[in-house]
């Protein structure tokens, strides 16, 4: 029996349930297609029993759907939001505005098309949101995140004062996408798992035959036209120049899907960021849950005198694998605007630091002990199968001896009476920050080579700091890390934990 509504609760949008089936069909479709192909191949006058299966399941799934809208109820408190759910099992959730960490609305082309949203509560635990609203009229979704951005920052005694139009910090114009797109590469990581995901669904041998076919087609086809070498050489140059212009525009393409219409606002001491052409995503996210700050500079964002600017959010791990987590604050913009940001975001900080302190450049070449080993293995093995030209894999060791030189003599620490800092890389370079009112666990490592050359790690841990590279000190002397380590040792013990 499904309960009366009180009078202050309120339902979903009502097509809600429409898009519940949705998600329920997508997670059944590989089963239900298979019931309909294998129940479609029966001969003969036999029943027809996998079609009525199929259409038992698609009725329950219908009936699920509908009851999931009818049993799901919700109600702003005065300091919480009262989630009530579930058809056999009733359940009632409680979630204070205090404890949301990460706001996201998001919208593809089936909810712009009805005028919904999807709202989405993420806390800072759990591998799950804390609620998923699923839908929204739009209007409903934005009003009940502002509301829970105005009263998770508020005393739920005091009268809310009017929202100020929100800061625009960042946006991004179509030629700021384009270079995303080329600096990004995204196209060659998506080709990449379209083989794989074709390897992995097509039979082995379907389809090493079909390349070996093709490759057979594409060489007799080659020797028809009887090229002499330089043409050959020529021809395929332009092929592969032709696939790198491909790969470029389609890396802007997927460029301009994500990011268009980019805008970082900031807003009662929140931020957020709204973006998509196709899908449109809104997160925000409090700036005292942000745990720690990355800017990244690759080559070629060198190259077109870019940089990038991230955060690490005090969530759970799903919400960094969904890609809906708050995680780019800056997805290209010029140094001078990483650092204005990072700036105005941590005002009573200095950025960048007047001076960097450099460690121990004793055993560099730890860094390219990986590249030696697997170079080595390499080469001894296709000197067994070809003689000397197998030797050609070890010319990589000096680029890799001077890489790993110069990645060591550029890693640095900067530590004040609020953050530290951490930086490293040579070809590709980044800054890692965080507060000191952010640390909650330090660690002290040392390796056989770190006994052997009386260095040492230190690595800092913060409430949710998941990002790449880890926030680490490494390549200390050993009595400067065991100083550093009771240093902020102390710091943390006489601050309050902020996350």
């Amino acid at each position: 029996m499904i309960d009366a509504p009180a009078p202050d609760e309120q339902r979903l949008h009502p097509w809600s349930w429409l898009f519940a089936l949705q998600q329920q069909i997508q997670q059944l479709l590989v089963p239900l297609v298979a019931l309909l192909f294998f129940g479609s191949r029966r001969q003969g006058d036999e029943f027809p029993y996998a079609h009525w299966l199929t259409l038992a399941v698609i009725v329950s799934l219908v009936a699920s759907a509908v009851l999931q809208y009818l049993t799901y109820r919700y109600r702003i408190g005065s300091d919480a939001l009262v989630i009530r759910s579930g058809i056999l099992e009733r359940t009632r959730r409680e979630i204070p505005f205090a404890r949301i960490h990460n706001v996201v609305v998001h919208q593809n082309l089936l909810h712009r098309l009805f005028g919904v949203a999807e709202l989405r509560l993420e806390s800072a635990a759990g591998d799950k949101p804390e609620a998923q609203m699923r839908v929204l009229k739009l209007e409903q979704a934005l009003e009940l995140e502002r509301l829970i951005r105005q009263r998770g920052s508020q005393p739920a005694a005091s009268d809310a004062p009017a929202e100020p139009a929100p800061d625009v910090l960042l946006t991004l114009s179509l030629p700021e996408i384009v270079r995303q797109g080329l600096i990004s590469n995204r196209a060659l990581v998506v080709i990449a798992a379209a083989i794989g995901a074709g390897y992995q669904m097509l039979p082995r041998n379907a389809l090493e035959d079909f390349i070996d076919q093709q490759g057979r087609q594409m060489t007799g086809y080659a020797s028809q036209l009887q090229l002499d070498t330089s043409t050959l050489i020529a021809s395929g140059v332009f092929a592969l120049l032709v696939m790198v212009v491909l790969m470029q525009l389609l890396s802007i393409g997927l460029a301009i899907v994500q990011y268009y219409g980019f805008r970082l606002s900031e807003a009662e001491k929140r931020l957020t960021v709204e973006r998509g052409l196709l899908s449109r995503l809104r997160t925000s996210v409090a700036r005292r849950r942000i745990q720690a700050w990355t800017l990244r500079e690759s080559a070629l964002h060198r190259l077109f005198g870019r940089r990038q600017l991230r955060v690490d959010i005090a969530s759970g791990g799903n919400q960094e694998k969904d890609g809906r987590a708050l995680k780019e604050l800056a997805p290209v913009a010029t140094p001078e605007a990483c650092d204005g940001l990072l700036q105005h975001l941590l005002p009573q900080l200095q950025w960048p630091p007047q001076q960097w302190h450099a460690v121990s450049t004793r055993g560099w070449w730890r860094l390219c002990l990986p590249a030696l080993i697997v170079t080595g293995l390499l080469a001894a093995l296709l000197t067994y199968e070809t003689g000397p030209w197998g030797l050609l894999p070890l010319l990589w060791l000096p680029w890799s001896a001077f890489k790993a030189h110069r990645q060591v003599t550029r890693i640095g620490y900067s530590i004040d009476a609020r953050r530290v800092a951490v930086r490293g890389g040579w070809w590709n370079r980044w800054w890692r920050v965080a507060e000191l009112d952010k640390l909650q666990a330090l660690r002290l490592d040392r390796s056989p080579l770190d006994h052997r050359f009386g260095t040492a790690t230190l690595t800092l841990d913060t409430a949710g700091a998941f990002g790449a590279p880890p926030l680490q000190l490494r390549f200390l002397e050993e009595q400067q890390a065991r100083d550093l380590m009771q240093q902020l040792v102390k710091e943390m013990a006489r601050r309050k934990l902020r996350w």
